[in-house]
């Protein structure tokens, strides 16, 4: 965004990277299969690179609204600041943050997850998705919580799948009936609590019962869960865990 600012230039969106996106490695290939795919659409987008700062999300689920709010306002200074209108993320949880509790502190935005955007950017013509790879492949899809029963964005990433000619397949608990992978509400940064079984080997369990080859997801943290969950069954090499993003770039 410093760049652009000083070529008195403006972009088309923010991408709103998110600290997995920034620092996790399996998160960091989402990342760069979004920026192909905008690249490849030429969209005109920015970052905010070493300006971005956590969201504030996992302080706020844990129960830390002073830190919420002081991570929140030092973000919201900064966007406002580049004068930021849209912003796209590959993130639910920076999504459902950004979305709907800046607005309450000042930031308001049009914020729009990655697999709305790309959903567009099909519909639209302004991506072909060529070779069909998957074509044919069993492919399930898990609902995050802060995409689905938190803003209820269930169809965009469904259609991105069919698009793909990929035989979509249902869990039972789909929808606004889906189950959390186990990371959502900051509980990704803490020790299980006592119980006989790990919520996302539970939810693994739902998703390799419809026999898929590639389980398909839309956030870092369900990326990590379902991952962990395919290893305990020991099918990593015969399913594979991979983020919409990844199943388009692929096919660019």
């Amino acid at each position: 965004m410093a760049e652009y600012l000083a070529k008195g230039e403006t972009p088309e969106l923010l991408f709103w990277v998110g600290c997995a996106g920034s620092f996790d490695d399996r998160a960091k290939k989402i990342t760069r299969s979004i920026v192909k795919i905008l690249n490849h659409a030429n969209v005109k987008f920015a970052v905010l690179g070493t300006e971005e700062s956590c969201t504030g999300d996992p302080a706020k689920r844990a129960g830390n609204e002073f830190l919420f709010q002081m991570q929140a306002m030092g973000n919201i200074t900064i966007l406002n600041g580049y004068e930021v209108k849209k912003i796209i993320t590959g993130c639910p949880h920076c999504y459902n943050t950004l979305k709907n509790e800046y607005p309450a502190l000042g930031g308001n935005y049009e914020v729009i997850h990655h697999t709305e955007f790309i959903q567009q950017l099909i519909s639209n013509g302004l991506i072909k998705i060529e070779g069909g790879s998957f074509k044919g492949k069993k492919v399930t899809f898990h609902d995050p919580c802060y995409l689905g029963r938190a803003n209820d964005v269930y169809e965009a990433p469904r259609q991105i799948l069919i698009d793909l000619d990929s035989q979509l397949v249902e869990m039972q608990r789909n929808r606004a009936d889906g189950l959390c992978c186990g990371a959502g509400g900051a509980q990704m940064f803490k020790e299980a609590e006592k119980g006989n079984k790990e919520v996302n080997v539970e939810r693994t369990e739902q998703a390799l019962a419809t026999n898929p080859n590639i389980i398909a997801v839309g956030c870092p943290f369900c990326n990590t869960m379902i991952t962990d969950g395919v290893k305990h069954f020991n099918k990593e090499e015969s399913v594979k865990v991979l983020d919409v993003a990844e199943l388009i770039a692929q096919n660019l």
